[in-house]
Formats: structure tokens, C-alpha cells, sequence
């Protein structure tokens, strides 16, 4: 059992970030927030897949404008999901020209980096948390090693220059980026936001800065933590990044909110960061979203690819039915399935999960018995076993869940 990381508790709507709260799953949109229906279209998809929280780039006045367009028309879509606005450079002025919009998102994103410098810089980031304390908003003040406020980061290069036993650059970074969320929230806080509206990052792009980082992050504050590896990579690359990273700190209790940042594929679907956040935390055991599906890899036994479309199927069909079954079906999201592609492991997976099915490899009677808790419930064979099986996953929620 893992042990989480007291923290305060950061309310953003229905959403509680931090202590004994359910880690929250978040992602951004990559569209023109300046296209309210192309917004809320994307929006209303990452929430279908299960982002908690979404957030928009709000960067130009015809952005900031749309905000409230965008919330009226999740909110017809009867989508009550949390919009947070990314704000960076001139986050104070689209605030000040577009109060509708500082009233309609959920939380502001503050990068301290890109605010501004001296007296200027000072005045904007008091602008944008005054406007968060009189619209009762919550705030993420969100370091990004590749926006890093230069006058911390000279500071601590000066002072450490004059040490005896000077550290390395990388390490002076990284106390920089630490250095700057804590000194920008102990300014907020001065400024009147209440500790509990605010949640930090420090966020970076190689794995074991990420876990130094948040490592040394969490023993000086008890603010709730978003997790993200930034510009994690394409594909299998930021996947395996991203896990890696987050999986380390999320085992020591660090973390109470988290995104996947992948690269989408051209035109690739931009709910695969949402899944993969999903997976994550279910994986170790620390949330359940939909049920799970078993499948063997497959060897020489599994001549067939059967087992593969049907685990592929199966997987996306669970998926899909979630958005109806989590209403419904209460404690669905913990059901296991199996789809076993020989009888080498296939019986005692399949008797292993809540249903499961051993298809016939190589030379093996064409024939795929069923399971359900252990007990054989079926035997399926010919070329209609996968409906067939699924009718019987479907059989069992509806048995197993409806009650």
C-alpha cells in the first residue's frame, strides 16, 4: 500500500487535488481556444476519456473572449469538467480586458518565468493573483525549466560560485526551479491567496531531474504536486519517459495530480495522453478506471491472430462502454479480463479474472472455454467465438454490477 504525501487540499470546482484525494488525471487542448466550438469539441473528448481537468491556452484577447462561449457550451453538452487557463507574458492584461473569462475558468496556470521582470513582472503577477483571490479561483504556479526566471537562476549561480564546495550547474538548477515556485507562492500568498488555492510544478524533460526535482520539492512545502514530464517525446519515447519518471514518485506518495504531455502523432488523437495517465495509476494499484484486460503476448503456440483482435477489441469496446457503464454499473472499473491465446496459461489466467476466455492455439482443439469466477461457463468455437464472448462480458456486468 502506497503512502501518500500529506498535503493541503486544493478544491477546483467538484475537483479535490491533495492528501487522501483520488490523484487527478488532467491534459491540455492543442486547439485554437480562439475556435470556441473546435474547443469545446476537444474539451468534451478529453473529458469523455477521462481527463478530470482540462486546460486551455488562453494567449490573445479573441482567446480570452472565447472562454466564456466555451464553458456555456460544455456546460450544454451537460460537460461539467474544469477548465483551467494557461497563461504566459500576458496573462494580466487578457484578465484585466476579459473579465468574463477570469470568471468562467476553474484555475490559472501562472508560469513565474514568462510573467515578466523587476517592478513590471512584480505588478503582473500581483494583477493575475488578486484576480484569482476576488473570483475565488485556484492557482498552479508552474516552473518550466525551459522558462526558468533568470534573475533566480543568476542569483543562486552567484551565490554558488562563492561556496567552498560549489555545486554543479544541474544542481543550482534545479534549486532554482524549486527555489522560484516557493518564493512565487510565498508572494501569492502575501498578496492574500489562501495556501489552499494553490497547487506547484517543476516541471523538466529528463527523468532523473524530474524525480530530484520533486523529490526535494515535496520536503520543503505541503502543496498538493502536479506531475509532468514536459515535452516528453512521440509515441513509445514519451511514453516510457513519462512513466518512468512518474512511476518513481508516485511510489514514494509524491503527487497529487498528474499529465502524460505526449506528442501527438500528425493528426493523432490527442486522448491517448488521458489513457496513458489512466494506465499509469492503475497499473500500481493506485485508482481503477476501466476494466482491465489480460492478454499473453503470444509465442509459436499462438499461429492465430484471434486472441490479438479480440484483445484489441475487447479493450476498446470496455473503453467505450465506460462512458455509459460508470453511471451504471457501480465497481465495473475493477473487473478483470483475460484473452489467452493458448493452453499453456490461458485456463488459469482466464479462471484468474472476473471473465475470461482461452482461445485454441497451434494444434489445439478448436474450441475456447469461457470462465467466469473461476467456474467454466461456456464453450465457444467457429468463427463467431468473439461476439459471442463479448455478448457474455456483457452478460456478466450486467449480472455481476447491476445490482
Amino acid at each position: 500500500m502506497i503512502k501518500r504525501r500529506q498535503t493541503l487540499t486544493v478544491q477546483v470546482d467538484n475537483i479535490n487535488i491533495g492528501s487522501n484525494s483520488p490523484i487527478v488525471v488532467q491534459s491540455m487542448t492543442n486547439t485554437d481556444t480562439a475556435d470556441p466550438v473546435a474547443t469545446a469539441l476537444q474539451v468534451k473528448k478529453l473529458a469523455d476519456a477521462g481527463s478530470e481537468l482540462v486546460r486551455i491556452t488562453v494567449n490573445t484577447q479573441e482567446a480570452a473572449k472565447a472562454v466564456p462561449e466555451i464553458r456555456l457550451r460544455l456546460d450544454d453538452m451537460g460537460c461539467t469538467v474544469p477548465l483551467i487557463g494557461d497563461f504566459h507574458f500576458n496573462g494580466d492584461r487578457l484578465l484585466k480586458d476579459s473579465p468574463a473569462c477570469a470568471k468562467s475558468l476553474a484555475k490559472y496556470r501562472i508560469n513565474p518565468g514568462n510573467v515578466g521582470k523587476g517592478n513590471s513582472g512584480d505588478d503582473k503577477f500581483a494583477f493575475m493573483i488578486k484576480t484569482a483571490c476576488e473570483n475565488n479561483k485556484a492557482v498552479r504556479i508552474g516552473v518550466n525549466w525551459g522558462s526558468l526566471d533568470q534573475q533566480v537562476a543568476t542569483r543562486l549561480m552567484d551565490k554558488n560560485r562563492n561556496l567552498g564546495n560549489p555545486k554543479t550547474p544541474a544542481q543550482v538548477m534545479q534549486e532554482a526551479l524549486i527555489t522560484s515556485a516557493l518564493e512565487s507562492a510565498g508572494k501569492a500568498i502575501e498578496l492574500g491567496l489562501p495556501e489552499n488555492k494553490i497547487v506547484l510544478s517543476c516541471k523538466v524533460s529528463h527523468v532523473q531531474d524530474l524525480i530530484s526535482v520533486y523529490q526535494e520539492l515535496s520536503t520543503r512545502c505541503n502543496y498538493p504536486l502536479h506531475l509532468g514530464l514536459t515535452e516528453a517525446g512521440m509515441g513509445s519515447k514519451g511514453i516510457a519517459s513519462s512513466s518512468a519518471a512518474l512511476a518513481v514518485l508516485l511510489q514514494q506518495g509524491i503527487g497529487d495530480t498528474i499529465r502524460i504531455s505526449l506528442t501527438p502523432e500528425p493528426n493523432g488523437d490527442r486522448t491517448q495522453e488521458v489513457i496513458v495517465a489512466q494506465e499509469l495509476l492503475q497499473s500500481m494499484g493506485l485508482r481503477d478506471f476501466v476494466p482491465q484486460v489480460t492478454a499473453c503476448p503470444g509465442c509459436g503456440r499462438t499461429s492465430s491472430v484471434l486472441f490479438q483482435e479480440l484483445a484489441r477489441d475487447i479493450q476498446n469496446h470496455l473503453r467505450q462502454k465506460m462512458i455509459e457503464w460508470k453511471n451504471k454499473y457501480q465497481g465495473v472499473e475493477t473487473m478483470k479480463v483475460a484473452v489467452m491465446g493458448c493452453v499453456v496459461n490461458g485456463p488459469g489466467e482466464s479462471k484468474l479474472a472476473n471473465i475470461g476466455i482461452s482461445l485454441p492455439g497451434s494444434g489445439e482443439t478448436p474450441v475456447a472455454p469461457v470462465y467466469a469466477d473461476g467456474e467454466r461457463i461456456a464453450l465457444l468455437k467457429g468463427d463467431n467465438m468473439a461476439n459471442e464472448f463479448m455478448q457474455l462480458v456483457e452478460n456478466y456486468v450486467h449480472q455481476r454490477y447491476g445490482k
